[in-house]
């Protein structure tokens, strides 16, 4: 098979800003797995989570080395092809943007959308948060307004974890809650509080009918997260301390949910393999994104029937996604009826 990658460069609307640093802008990659006269599409972004950097170059020299490994192999050779990954130690970005782009080759193969193949039911797609990042109140209160008024949104993500403090999350919190009284609340602290802030605000945000708090320690503290769980009412969930499967079952009796990110686990395989056993564990499971353009999120909206949440706003965010696949309807991120993906390239921003 012939392997090709581009990089391509997305605006943010909004600039991200969470507990440890601000996203104007990305540069990701677009790999094409092309066979049988049919392309496969993948998308490979950078990521950073608390010290763990997936970096453009490391992407870039990775698919470099490794694609004439790949190129003996047909898209058919799918574990082969996983073992190939996993002794080359591919950054995950890499492995997601490869994963997705021979799922999305098969499904174009048999002329049918992955939800489909899977016998799953779009009905199911719970509404997508969109994001609040941290901010002053009134430039958190102008950026609710203007998702608002995008879209019908149902879910906002607050972004907690402010350098200046929890009674600087508490002021935002509460002017967001000003402009929004209607919409389902979540937190997500991105690892910005220590244990003593974190079980304040759960029982500080939970008076407003927030429906759980995300990351609330940094990742290397998963010891202390019992504390939080056992001293505040509120659901955690983890994304930054959750990157495979493996880190599952070491959490799961203090945590009540996880995020799965593509970019973070590698693909659609691995994400399939953590929804399968956080559900063994009793656990729920969320969606979410980096800064990833449409060609990832559908992907992922294609798996999130299986999701209790889902978190896919980026490439709502962006002025010059390249990519159109699935379409926000009724706050919902839904694939649509096309093959594989069911994305397609258009000019940038329309």
């Amino acid at each position: 098979m012939q392997i090709e990658f581009q990089p391509f460069t997305v605006n943010k609307r909004f600039p991200l800003q969470i507990s440890y640093g601000t996203t104007a802008a990305s540069t990701n990659i677009w790999l094409k797995i092309i066979h049988d006269g049919i392309e496969g599409w993948g998308e490979a972004s950078p990521f950073r989570a608390q010290g763990q950097p997936v970096t453009l170059a490391m992407i870039e020299t990775a698919l470099k080395e490794f694609i004439p490994e790949l190129e003996p192999f047909t898209p058919y050779q799918r574990q082969e092809i996983g073992v190939k990954m996993a002794q080359a130690h591919l950054p995950s970005s890499v492995q997601a943007a490869i994963d997705v782009a021979l799922y999305d080759w098969f499904g174009k193969s048999v002329g049918l959308p992955l939800w489909r193949i899977w016998g799953l039911d779009i009905q199911q797609i719970q509404p997508t948060s969109v994001t609040i990042g941290i901010n002053t109140p009134s430039a958190a209160q102008e950026r609710t307004l203007a998702w608002l008024e995008f879209a019908d949104i149902q879910v906002l993500k607050i972004k907690l974890g402010n350098p200046q403090g929890i009674i600087a999350d508490q002021q935002m919190f509460t002017a967001i809650k000003e402009v929004a009284p209607h919409q389902e609340l979540l937190v997500d602290a991105n690892g910005g509080w220590d244990v003593e802030n974190a079980i304040a605000m759960g029982r500080w945000l939970a008076d407003f009918g927030v429906r759980y708090i995300e990351q609330p320690l940094a990742r290397g503290e998963e010891a202390k997260l019992s504390q939080v769980k056992q001293n505040q009412p509120l659901p955690i969930f983890v994304d930054e301390s959750c990157c495979h499967s493996g880190d599952i079952l070491a959490l799961a009796a203090h945590i009540d949910g996880i995020n799965i990110k593509l970019m973070k686990c590698g693909g659609i395989t691995p994400a399939m393999q953590m929804i399968q056993v956080a559900r063994a564990c009793g656990l729920q499971v969320m969606f979410g994104c980096y800064s990833d353009s449409a060609l990832t999120n559908t992907a992922a909206a294609q798996l999130s029937p299986l999701a209790d949440y889902l978190d896919l706003d980026s490439h709502l965010n962006l002025v010059n996604d390249p990519f159109r696949g699935a379409i926000l309807h009724q706050g919902r991120v839904v694939p649509n009826n096309s093959s594989g993906l069911g994305v397609e390239h258009c000019a940038a921003g329309t």
